[in-house]
């Protein structure tokens, strides 16, 4: 018998037996055998059986119940007994989270509210669908390298003919459209090129960080350090504070920081130069990109930096002054080259595209896509030894196996659907 059945036994005496207490200390004692009891109930695994593991995994990954139908054939998934599994190329509780991906709910509801804080400085869900949203939806259900999410030549449309309004590069139309008729996302988007649908040279398109919704938040005004900075925060998972290094070479800080703010040096030799060391070297690659409020498109000047770089250029007259789109990767060396840049990229170059593979290609931004699927698949932030291990796992297959997000959803609820 379980250790459960014995203090149940136990409470069952104290409560039943017609021994001769004082209010005080049968009180007392109950209250210590039921804490017993809750103990040990807590204690006790789940022992989930494959019928509870899979509604978990559906319930989980599509944010919907499952049909009965579906429910039986990922049970079966999980037993190895499901024959549609051969056409997803895995088996087990894998199968059976893939079964779960085709409900349109997991593209409609899953991987929109996935990607939708991205696409905003506020970092909130309650945004209308963008074409960023619509491309990261769209590189998931496709399986195209997610790798390529800060560089391709790519965003995602819905199917001619299915909303009025065409793709445009100086509104959003086209997907509110798509969001207000809830056009099936699962079945109703299809790629396009970037370039075609922004007007932009397709060697000036850099995946999501040169889409509409991207350059409307962050390349508007400002110096467009926070493009950089929000490209850090939500595909690296770190923000500048994390990053600050005041070892490195200042060289490339620009002309706007002050040296002395408020007068004190020291300010900025402990702390504006730890982050800007490593984000003005980087930045450079957005020097030919501008968010226009008046036309509300994106604007590419080539061979012409923004005017923005000039920014309060006076503060210190002597700092780096911006002539070109060059950017180089000064993490790579100092304590940030954790981060797991690609040994067989030059870590520098020009233009925002492979500013883009440079970061696209890190062990960082592989660890990121794993732990944010993490947060949203198991709703919590990875925590014992055996969820921080799985991370690692996931992130060693996503890297190796072709970057494919479905398998990081798939493996993650698996994880995640209890023992």
């Amino acid at each position: 018998m379980t250790g459960t059945f014995w203090i149940v036994q136990f409470v069952s005496r104290i409560v039943m037996k017609k021994w001769t207490w004082t209010k005080t200390s049968f009180t007392g004692l109950t209250r210590v055998a039921l804490a017993m009891l809750l103990s040990a109930v807590v204690a006790l695994p789940a022992n989930a059986g494959p019928r509870e593991q899979a509604k978990r995994i559906h319930d989980r990954l599509a944010g919907v119940p499952p049909s009965e139908a579906v429910l039986n054939q990922m049970v079966n998934a999980i037993n190895g007994s499901e024959p549609s599994c051969a056409s997803y190329g895995t088996t087990g509780a894998a199968c059976a989270a893939y079964i779960a991906m085709d409900n349109q709910s997991f593209y409609n509801v899953t991987l929109k509210n996935f990607a939708a804080p991205w696409t905003n400085r506020d970092q909130s869900v309650f945004v209308p669908f963008n074409d960023y949203i619509a491309t990261v939806v769209g590189m998931v259900r496709d399986d195209v390298p997610f790798n390529t999410l800060l560089s391709a030549d790519l965003t995602y449309v819905g199917r001619p003919g299915v909303v009025g309004a065409a793709p445009a590069a100086n509104n959003n139309t086209h997907y509110e459209q798509l969001e207000a008729n809830n056009v099936n996302l699962r079945d109703d988007l299809v790629s396009s090129t970037q370039s075609s649908v922004m007007g932009i040279p397709a060697n000036a398109t850099a995946g999501v960080m040169t889409s509409r919704a991207a350059s409307e938040a962050f390349f508007v005004a400002g110096t467009n350090r926070a493009m950089f900075r929000f490209t850090l925060l939500n595909h690296m998972c770190n923000d500048l504070e994390q990053m600050k290094d005041t070892t490195l070479a200042p060289d490339r800080i620009r002309q706007d920081v002050s040296r002395s703010p408020g007068g004190d040096s020291r300010l900025f030799l402990n702390n504006c130069i730890g982050c800007h060391t490593g984000m003005d070297p980087l930045a450079g690659a957005f020097a030919y990109y501008n968010y226009n409020e008046d036309t509300g498109a994106l604007e590419y000047t080539p061979g012409t930096v923004q005017s923005k770089y000039f920014n309060n250029d006076l503060n210190f007259p002597q700092g780096f002054r911006t002539t070109d789109d060059n950017w180089e990767n000064y993490w790579r060396r100092g304590q940030n080259s954790y981060l797991g840049f690609d040994p067989g990229l030059p870590g520098q170059g020009n233009g925002a595209k492979s500013m883009g593979q440079e970061l696209g290609n890190s062990v960082a931004f592989a660890a990121c896509q794993v732990k944010k699927t993490f947060r949203a698949v198991c709703m919590r932030d990875p925590e014992s030894a055996a969820d921080h291990s799985a991370v690692t796992t996931i992130t060693t297959t996503f890297r190796s196996s072709g970057y494919r997000m479905k398998q990081v959803f798939a493996d993650t609820a698996v994880h995640c659907m209890g023992q």
